[in-house]
């Protein structure tokens, strides 16, 4: 097949790729700027490369003229969760919307494979709107936790150097990791509403101070600068007291003397 060819051919594939990265990590940003907790942490993806392509249907004696149909992952986007229950959670998310449409699901996590591997896998239908019209192509999604990519990804490059020949210790090694990842997984599991609190008020803490750090630099613009450092001085004082509801009093009162300046911050 002529390069030309596949260039036409993997158009598509790469802007399925680009839009879906964009939507899943626009759910990122909507919970994190509503204060919510994403369940998604991570948004990655990739468009299989052309000697990957060829490789599978040789593999799989598929023909050049039915690659597209039967090798469902030449797109591939990989959702990166925190734990375990959210891997779920993203599940629904994409069941419920109205862009793509589910093909079948493999489920990893409940049903392990004997390597070890552990992940949730989607296959979905996906309309694209291209130079040269509108195209349904197929996208893989991996839905993960973060030990369980950084397992899988150790084995993918594992398996890449020796192929179906890994030596048996290596193997024994990666099933013991394997074991160590879910356990890893569990204890997260157990103290996820401590952790989840814990970034919670972090971020919460950034932002209020992000926030302040604006509306004082929009009123040095505008307003007395005696009196803009007396309330410079003012947050300092507060922020090394680390009193996150004195520091959200005192944006809320720094929010009405910006606006009366009309430089109120909208972080």
């Amino acid at each position: 097949m002529e390069i030309q060819l596949w260039r036409e051919i993997l158009l598509p594939y790469e802007q399925a790729v680009e839009e879906l990265k964009v939507k899943f990590e626009s759910i990122i940003y909507e919970n994190r700027m509503l204060g919510k907790y994403s369940p998604i942490e991570l948004v990655d993806g990739r468009v299989k490369k052309i000697s990957s392509i060829l490789e599978k249907a040789h593999k799989k004696n598929i023909p050049m003229n039915k690659i597209e149909e039967e090798i469902e992952d030449i797109s591939g986007i990989r959702i990166i969760c925190q734990f375990v229950e959210d891997i779920d959670k993203v599940v629904d998310i994409i069941k419920k919307r109205n862009d793509m449409t589910i093909k079948f699901e493999k489920d990893y996590i409940t049903n392990i494979k004997e390597s070890g591997y552990r992940s949730y896998h989607m296959i979905v239908y996906y309309d694209v709107h291209t130079a040269l019209g509108e195209k349904r192509v197929q996208a893989e999604i991996q839905i993960r936790t973060l030990a369980m990519n950084f397992w899988a990804t150790i084995e993918h490059s594992l398996q890449y150097k020796y192929k179906k020949n890994m030596p048996e210790n290596i193997r024994e090694r990666l099933i013991k990791a394997s074991h160590a990842v879910l356990q890893l997984d569990q204890e997260m599991s157990v103290i996820r509403n401590e952790i989840i609190n814990a970034q919670d008020s972090f971020n919460v803490k950034s932002n209020v101070i992000a926030d302040i750090l604006t509306n004082i630099q929009n009123l040095y613009k505008v307003a007395d600068k005696d009196e803009v450092e007396k309330i410079q001085d003012e947050f300092y004082t507060i922020y090394r007291a680390e009193n996150l509801d004195k520091l959200v009093e005192f944006n809320k009162h720094l929010d009405i003397i910006a606006q009366t300046y009309r430089v109120q911050s909208l972080e």
